[in-house]
């Protein structure tokens, strides 16, 4: 098959930029002709991938930057014609066969008071948004949550849906499994938006487990030390501040990772912390939370009471079997995609 991805940034350079270098990676070694079309391209060039780079454009206003883009993209398809490929977006493009959806639609915005929607930002969001799930011939969301939102804001366009395509984990050697300490134990938390990913919950689930197991620590990773030093005021030492990481090493020193995040389009940590076999326990409103089975870790509602958490918490620390292994490499993803592009091409 012959495949034209549309990006605008080409590279592992974010949670959506990541997924769709793997899977062009992969799809390039299962022997189809891949190209990609980006603004810029941001790590060294796959030798099977021709890029195509259109130059980079000011990204604010958003609604501007992507309306730009989208005819650049446009522009160029006209100047260099390409009738018997498959055009995969992952913008907001009106020149495509095939869009993944990779967080919330903005259509949740319809759920705000009257006067946050009066805008030409929100306007023009709007419009961008469905024109892109018009154009297409399938919508494919990357979790089920995702899928569940578009079915609902936009159930006109539903019949286009296909099954989620979630994404996939760095194949790394999994930690040798061993009981947590019965005073103690790691639990991980991870996340540059703190806020949006749980960060106060967590220090207040760990602070009440902590009463019990006085030895127990939190490993933070992702934001800036300073920006959530005060959540810990009054905590004699039991936490340890990472920072921003690149690696994941750390997912293989934790014996559990906390994610009670309050929004949460996929979660591409949790899938990465089962992959390590450490446990997770995660609020409902994450997307890879359809991935956590009873042995794997915990799925809480997000307004459970915060003993309903610690209870969890305190469950998985408890536990004396291994959890399983999660397995979905990216190559995974790229045949799911190949029955996609076959069902599209048919």
């Amino acid at each position: 098959m012959k495949i034209l991805y549309v990006v605008r940034r080409y590279g592992p350079v974010g949670g959506m930029e990541r997924y769709v270098w793997e899977v062009t990676r992969e799809l390039a070694a299962l022997g189809h002709q891949v190209a990609v079309i980006c603004e810029r391209c941001h790590a060294d060039k796959h030798p099977g991938i021709t890029v195509h780079e259109l130059g980079e454009i000011a990204p604010r206003p958003r609604w501007l930057s992507l309306l730009r883009f989208g005819r650049r993209v446009n522009i160029w398809l006209e100047a260099n014609p390409h009738p018997d490929w498959l055009v995969h977006s992952h913008e907001r493009l009106s020149s495509h066969h095939i869009t993944t959806f990779h967080g919330p639609p903005f259509a949740t915005v319809r759920d705000k008071p009257f006067w946050k929607r009066l805008s030409l930002r929100v306007a023009m969001q709007f419009y961008l948004e469905r024109r892109e799930l018009n154009v297409a011939r399938l919508v494919v969301p990357n979790s089920g949550f995702i899928r569940k939102q578009l079915a609902h804001y936009y159930p006109e366009f539903a019949y286009k849906l296909t099954a989620p395509v979630v994404p996939g984990v760095t194949v790394m050697a999994p930690r040798d499994w061993r009981p947590a300490p019965a005073g103690g134990g790691i639990i991980g938390f991870a996340g540059k938006e703190w806020q949006r990913k749980g960060l106060p919950l967590a220090v207040e689930i760990i602070a009440l487990l902590r009463r019990e197991r006085p030895a127990l620590e939190l490993w933070v990773a992702g934001p800036d030390p300073q920006d959530v030093q005060h959540l810990f005021a009054g905590w004699q030492g039991g936490y340890r501040l990472l920072g921003w990481r690149s690696d994941l090493e750390y997912l293989h020193q934790i014996d559990m990772l906390l994610h009670p995040a309050c929004a949460e389009p996929y979660g591409m940590v949790i899938a990465e912390a089962m992959a390590a076999r450490a446990s997770v326990v995660v609020s409902d409103v994450c997307g890879a939370a359809a991935q956590v089975t009873a042995e794997a870790g915990a799925v809480v509602p997000l307004d459970a009471p915060l003993e309903q958490w610690v209870s969890a918490a305190r469950k998985q620390l408890q536990r004396t079997l291994a959890p399983p292994r999660y397995e979905h490499g990216w190559r995974d993803v790229a045949q799911e995609y190949e029955a996609i592009y076959r069902q599209c091409l048919n």
